[in-house]
C-alpha cells in the first residue's frame, strides 16, 4: 500500500539562493532597501521603511501585496523580514521569513548575496505558494544582479524630428508673362 507524501505533512520548509553580483556591497545594499531601486528590478511598486521596525511592501498588480516587518537591519550586512499574513496565502501559524545576508566573497568588488527563506509550512495547501516563493525570488535575484551589472540607461529625449526642406522651384523666368 502506497501512502502520499502529501497526507498529514507537519513542519516547515524553506529555499536558499546565493548570487554573486559584480558589485560593491553598498549598491547591493542600497538596490534591496531603496524603492525606487526594487521598482526597476522587481517592477511592483515598493514602499519601504528601511530600519530595524520598519516596514517592507512590494505591491504587484494582478499579484497581490506582499508586507512584511523588518526585524533585523545591519546596513550593508543583513536585513530579516517576517511576513504578515496575505490574504492571498492559506492560513498558517508558523512566522513566514526572508533573511537577505551580505557579504564580500570573491574579493573587493563583488558581493554575495544570500535569501534564506523560512518557516512555510509544509501543508499541501502551501505548495503552490511555496513554489511561487522559491522561484520567483529566485528570478528576482537573477534579476537584481543584471541590473546592477548592467545598468539600465537613462533614455534620452529624442530630438525633433527634422522637417525636409520643401523642394526649391525654379524662379520664375524673368520678361514672360504668362
Amino acid at each position: 500500500m502506497s501512502v502520499s507524501r502529501q497526507n498529514g505533512r507537519k513542519g516547515t520548509r524553506g529555499y536558499a539562493h546565493l548570487v554573486e553580483i559584480k558589485a560593491p556591497v553598498a549598491r547591493v545594499w542600497r538596490a534591496i532597501t531603496d524603492p525606487a531601486l526594487v521598482r526597476i528590478w522587481s517592477g511592483a511598486d515598493a514602499e519601504i521603511d528601511a530600519r530595524q521596525g520598519g516596514v517592507f511592501r512590494m505591491i504587484q498588480p494582478g499579484s497581490g501585496t506582499r508586507e512584511a516587518h523588518i526585524d533585523i537591519f545591519d546596513p550593508n550586512r543583513r536585513m530579516r523580514l517576517i511576513y504578515l499574513h496575505n490574504r492571498d496565502a492559506p492560513p498558517c501559524e508558523s512566522a513566514v521569513v526572508d533573511d537577505f545576508l551580505l557579504d564580500v566573497r570573491k574579493g573587493e568588488g563583488t558581493a554575495s548575496l544570500r535569501l534564506l527563506g523560512s518557516g512555510i509550512p509544509q501543508a499541501e495547501a502551501w505548495d503552490r505558494h511555496y513554489a511561487r516563493l522559491r522561484v520567483g525570488w529566485e528570478r528576482l535575484l537573477s534579476r537584481i544582479k543584471a541590473t546592477l551589472e548592467n545598468p539600465p540607461v537613462a533614455k534620452r529625449k529624442a530630438a525633433p524630428p527634422v522637417e525636409a526642406p520643401l523642394p526649391v522651384r525654379d524662379p520664375p523666368l524673368a520678361g514672360f508673362d504668362f
